[in-house]
């Protein structure tokens, strides 16, 4: 049986994949964020924003401009910790996975 292109996989759920993704996105940066042992002064901000992003992927499909908002403080926060580089590049493809923010009128 085929699917026609923007039909979601079969998977039991009509849960959108792209916040599948961001959720497994977050998860995986939250646990090495919370596995680094080094302090750095924003590491708080970064906590608190992966926070933010783990609640929107639990209310269906998260708003645009609020996802971008997130990721800029987290990669703000985080740019220079290069062990985490790679969980935030993750992180980063699956918002970017919801386009860009329809411009205000």
């Amino acid at each position: 049986m085929s699917r026609s292109l923007g039909q979601r996989p079969v998977t039991g759920s009509d849960e959108d994949p792209r916040v599948a993704g961001l959720r497994t996105a977050v998860s995986r940066l939250r646990r090495e964020l919370a596995a680094y042992p080094a302090e750095f002064p924003d590491r708080a901000v970064a906590e608190d924003e992966l926070a933010a992003l783990a609640a929107m992927t639990t209310h269906g499909s998260p708003e645009i401009p609020r996802l971008r908002g997130s990721l800029l403080l987290i990669a703000s926060a985080l740019g220079s910790v290069s062990a985490l580089t790679r969980p935030l590049s993750e992180v980063r493809t699956a918002v970017e996975l919801f386009g860009s923010p329809q411009p205000r009128p």
